[in-house]
């Protein structure tokens, strides 16, 4: 599946990464990873921590499948409200998932201080916009909702965002404690101290089938080699749906422009990420050296095939919104622009954990606008139940869940 097309922003901005091996001979491990991504990489690094025999194999070059086409805002607050949430699923669960999500968040953060330059993530402080005064009253009952379970949250009034932005909209809800990060440096650091710590990595190694041996291990031919383990980690994000197809998720295409570098961003307050209720919804944030990056615009996938070059024209609708939302950038111009394949679930949650059809096979798939911290919740469940801690939690995402996830166990709330 072709994951992106168009001009990239984050490989520029690190022009000389590690390169691994193709893999050509045969390997033992006790878990294999499949996928070079932020999932990928997560799952190598909390196995590498815990002292896991793993090697990762990828099919192309590290980083460079859906990682590199992420605009890397990092919110706990999903794409569905927590107030939508409790409405569909009951209030444990949903307040648990987005207690999970803020966890993860602060997670990811920890573990990038440990990281070095880019591959570190910046805090920043998110501005959800109700696009119109039909919105108000939602968002001010989801701000409501989210301090009630002691999450954050401020609501500010048209006249408090009128003195700190030079644009006009009825309300928004501000949280602190999110960040930013530049995907494609964080996955590289990612694997490259995982690798120190021992996991043996391979590039271009693609995983094309597997078989249970008499021992109960599985088989896995993979590049010129193959591996034996014991267990499997899935992280390869939306191709999985090639293969093990999810009732409840859907691919769309979504789209990203990056801007020049600006002169000046101080009528942006504080450099906050910035999202609206609109759908389909807009996005924005900043990057280190001042650039501007707007994505959104979602919309169907033709043909379950991403269009080569529809990418020109919603980059510049994008730029277009930027420059009517900050209209003293109006002479900055694109510089960057891409259109990838995005992955959502209907009911807002990630797919997580083992499939009946697959024993001894993980599944990581943090689909929705939040998919790197899902990933973080992710990893963090398989390996955990890999070690020995049961995360009977895990239930809520199962790939076999019905519209009604399992009530959260007390001891975990």
């Amino acid at each position: 599946m072709k994951l992106h097309t168009g001009k990239l922003f984050w490989p520029s901005t690190l022009p000389v990464v590690a390169e691994y091996p193709v893999l050509d001979c045969d390997l033992h491990c006790e878990v294999l990873i499949v996928g070079g991504g932020v999932s990928g990489a997560l799952c190598a690094h909390l196995l590498a921590e815990r002292g896991i025999d793993a090697i990762l194999v990828e099919r192309d070059r590290i980083a460079e499948g859906s990682t590199m086409a992420s605009t890397g805002l990092l919110q706990y607050a999903s794409d569905k409200t927590l107030a939508s949430l409790i409405r569909t699923f009951g209030e444990e669960p949903a307040v648990h998932f987005y207690r999970l999500s803020q966890t993860a968040l602060e997670r990811l953060k920890e573990i990038s201080n440990r990281l070095e330059g880019s591959a570190r993530l910046t805090e920043r402080s998110s501005l959800y916009l109700a696009s119109s005064e039909q919105d108000v009253k939602a968002l001010r009952e989801e701000c409501v909702t989210l301090q009630r379970f002691g999450l954050p949250a401020i609501w500010w009034s048209a006249a408090d965002l009128e003195e700190r932005f030079p644009f006009r909209y009825p309300g928004a809800i501000y949280a602190g404690g999110d960040a930013e990060m530049n995907p494609y440096a964080f996955v590289h650091g990612l694997v490259q101290k995982a690798a120190q710590l021992g996991v043996r990595i391979f590039e271009r190694s693609n995983m094309n089938g597997s078989e249970r041996t008499e021992g109960g291990r599985i088989l896995c031919r993979c590049g010129k080699g193959r591996v034996t383990a014991r267990h499997v980690i899935w992280a390869t994000g939306y191709e999985t749906q090639q293969f093990k197809k999810e009732s409840g998720a859907h691919l769309r295409a979504s789209y990203v422009t990056v801007t020049e570098p600006s002169a000046s961003l101080n009528d942006w307050f504080e450099r906050c990420l910035i999202w609206e209720t609109a759908r389909p919804y807009l996005y924005m944030r900043t990057t280190t050296d001042g650039r501007i990056i707007a994505g959104g615009l979602d919309e169907l996938l033709p043909g379950g095939k991403l269009p080569e070059g529809r990418e020109i024209r919603q980059c510049e609708r994008l730029l277009t919104e930027i420059h009517r939302r900050f209209p003293d950038q109006e002479g900055l111009t694109a510089r960057f622009g891409w259109g990838a394949v995005f992955g959502e679930s209907r009911d807002g949650l990630p797919f997580i954990g083992p499939h009946p059809n697959y024993p001894n096979f993980y599944f990581l798939e943090g689909y929705g606008g939040n998919g790197t911290v899902c990933s973080m919740i992710a990893a963090e469940m398989i390996v955990d139940e890999l070690t020995g801690i049961r995360r009977e939690d895990m239930a809520m995402f199962s790939l076999m869940r019905s519209s009604k996830p399992k009530p959260v166990p007390a001891r975990l709330q």
